[in-house]
């Protein structure tokens, strides 16, 4: 009954958001205002509805209801609670339901919190967002009930895909769905300003802390991803290029770029053009991801689905909706005309720049993603394009963006000097050359990937506080007073800076060691000492470990006793890796059992990580960089519009 009632909420929030995609946008053009006040309720009804549904699912799992297809074949009676509630949306039909529920999320957020937006635009944002919506109901409706029943329950389920069931990955997609779905919040407030023919300073204060909000998730979520990879899979990497972690980071690219180029439209009225193209194109990238993870093209232990017939109807919604605004966008081009002018030497040249390479790295990921695939289509050939091709193609953009950051960031509106803009950054230039070179003269007979990084890691941190501390005057209580954007962008500048320090080192400096050892058996691990002291078999909730004590020894002194653990999964018949890992500020101890040999040892793979825990340590700074500039009360929704209701109003100058 319970799911009958949500499969029944599901087809009316389908029919509410029909009505709010048309009667708003229809009332905002004939200037009804009836017509335009049925959008904020209608968005609200959505939500509750959609929540609903969802609830239901969820009472479905929580109870392991195997009337339920989607039950069945993602949970099971043993699995921890965790995991059961983790499998609402670690499957296909689930995960849709959840990004249709943060779609309108976001839409009753602009309802709730849009009061200060002109009633017209707020109808027209609405009615977008509602039309999207729209289309992914009836995808779920039409293609992925998630309330379909089985017409003979079974006594038990299939489980959840065993290397889903893991805290990492459980809260990784709804991260991850934030930042996806939070994008279309930046495509619908480009769609309505395109009917409107107007992009302005208040359209962009409007739409900034939409796109801060969805990248500040997308950074969440993807360092959670790439965390999980890092510790369950077994391998010791964070980062593989595969399709579907490409299929995020693309649209954390755009995102990026749309957040700076946003800022040079609300202080100096340019880049509306673009500005607007990025809004299109960072949403239909989180689409283009959405069809790679569901249409069955690629496979991936990331992919939900594996059906060509819902590709198609992912990508005739890519199509529509991309297509559709791109077309509106190519109908209106001259109504978005640049009023600023701006020298070469500038802070908005160095965005345009800063905008440039980042949506063309975008691009560069993608081209490598979709290559193989284009290959196979049209020239009848099997390509595979990995790690190599990413890292010599990708990382010169990266490098490029991180010598220029802490230099654009000091550069002052409309036109400046680049000598005296150096002047405040000479001290955090002279300790970048300094730790580069100090770690260069450290290594021995290795690449200069880990002192470039380090360098460019340092130069972005050191620029980051040098801003702050010249926009303070240089008077230490002024800094306290400084408003909260600032310190937002100065912590996400950090931490891309200690992301830059973290990956380099890691890539450059890793210790790897492979072997049989046998019980009783010490090795040398670089500095370290590793004694396999014990292999056993015990039996967990819902599977069955092989687990190893394996003794870690620094110059004869002991710092760890670690389990790792290989698992083996009956209900799924899966085994997977748990690696055992001793965490340290500038080093992890990484260690992987594996099989049982013929001759009685074990397979081990054991690793020396440095600075490991910065790459992920530096992306939660980016994010509370993110979440201090949200809070920023000059970024709050429709800040600038209850200043002036109706009209466009340019920001003051900095």
């Amino acid at each position: 009954m319970i799911a009958e009632l949500g499969h029944f909420t599901l087809i009316l929030a389908l029919g509410v958001a029909l009505v709010q995609a048309v009667i708003p946008l229809i009332g905002a053009w004939k200037g009804w205002p009836g017509w335009i006040a049925v959008a904020v309720p209608a968005a609200k009804m959505q939500v509750v509805l959609i929540a609903a549904a969802f609830a239901a699912l969820t009472f479905g799992f929580v109870t392991s209801d195997f009337s339920l297809r989607v039950v069945v074949e993602n949970s099971h009676t043993l699995k921890p609670m965790l995991y059961k509630v983790a499998g609402v949306w670690g499957n296909h039909e689930g995960s849709m339901l959840l990004w249709v529920l943060i779609l309108a999320l976001f839409g009753a957020a602009a309802a709730v919190f849009g009061d200060g937006l002109p009633p017209r635009l707020l109808a027209r944002v609405l009615s977008v967002q509602a039309m999207i919506g729209v289309a992914f109901l009836a995808f779920i409706v039409l293609t992925s009930n998630p309330f379909d029943r089985v017409a003979f329950p079974p006594f038990d389920g299939r489980d959840l895909n065993p290397l889903l069931q893991d805290p990492g990955l459980a809260f990784h997609p709804p991260f991850l769905y934030l930042g996806y779905v939070g994008l279309s919040m930046a495509f619908s407030f480009a769609v309505a300003a395109l009917i409107e023919g107007r992009v302005d300073a208040a359209w962009a204060r409007w739409v900034r802390p939409w796109t801060l909000a969805a990248w500040m998730f997308l950074t969440i979520g993807i360092a959670l991803g790439s965390w999980w990879a890092y510790y369950e899979l077994g391998w010791g990497g964070f980062w593989f290029w595969d399709p579907v972690e490409n299929a995020s980071f693309m649209p954390w690219l755009l995102a990026a770029a749309l957040l700076h180029s946003a800022v040079v439209v609300e202080k100096r009225e340019s880049l509306k053009s673009w500005t607007i193209l990025l809004a299109i194109l960072a949403f239909g990238f989180s689409l283009i991801g959405t069809f790679i993870v569901r249409s069955g093209v690629i496979t991936s232990v990331h992919a939900f689905a594996n059906d060509p017939e819902r590709g198609v109807f992912i990508l005739a919604i890519l199509a529509v909706f991309i297509g559709g605004a791109l077309t509106l966008y190519a109908a209106r081009a001259g109504s978005l005309e640049a009023r600023g002018v701006f020298g070469l030497v500038s802070r908005e040249s160095a965005l345009v720049i800063n905008n440039v390479l980042l949506a063309v790295s975008a691009f560069v990921v993608f081209i490598g993603t979709v290559w193989p695939l284009f290959a196979e289509m049209f020239f009848d050939r099997k390509l595979s394009v990995g790690p190599p091709f990413f890292e010599k193609a990708f990382t010169p953009f990266m490098v490029l963006i991180a010598i220029l950051l802490p230099i654009g960031a000091m550069l002052p509106w409309k036109r400046g000097s680049l000598a005296k803009t150096l002047r405040p950054l000479s001290g955090a230039l002279v300790l970048a050359f300094a730790l580069g070179a100090l770690a260069f003269a450290l290594q021995t007979g290795r690449s200069a990937l880990a002192p470039v990084g380090i360098a460019l890691g340092t130069w972005l941190v050191a620029g980051a506080a040098s801003e702050l501390w010249h926009r303070s005057g240089r008077r230490l209580a002024r800094l306290k007073r400084l408003p909260r954007a600032d310190w937002g962008k100065a912590a996400s500048h950090s931490g891309l800076g200690i992301v830059f320090i973290g990956v380099s080192t890691l890539m450059a400096w890793n210790v790897e060691d492979i072997r049989v050892a046998k019980v009783g058996e010490t090795f040398s691990l670089g500095d370290y000492d590793v004694t396999l002291a014990a292999v056993e078999k015990k039996q967990g909730p819902n599977y069955m470990t092989t687990m190893a004590t394996m003794e870690v020894d620094l110059h004869g002194e002991h710092i760890a006793t670690l389990y790792p653990e290989k698992r083996f999964y009956p209900v799924a018949n899966m085994p997977t890796t748990e690696a055992a890992i001793d965490n340290g500020f500038l080093r992890d101890v990484y260690l992987v059992i594996g099989d049982e040999q013929k001759d009685g040892g074990w397979a081990v793979r054991t690793y020396v990580k440095p600075f490991a825990n910065w790459i992920w340590a530096g992306s939660i700074l980016m994010a509370i960089g993110g979440l201090l500039s949200l809070s920023d009360r000059r970024y709050r929704v429709a800040a600038g519009a209850r200043r002036s209701n109706a009209a466009a109003s340019p920001a003051p100058a900095e």
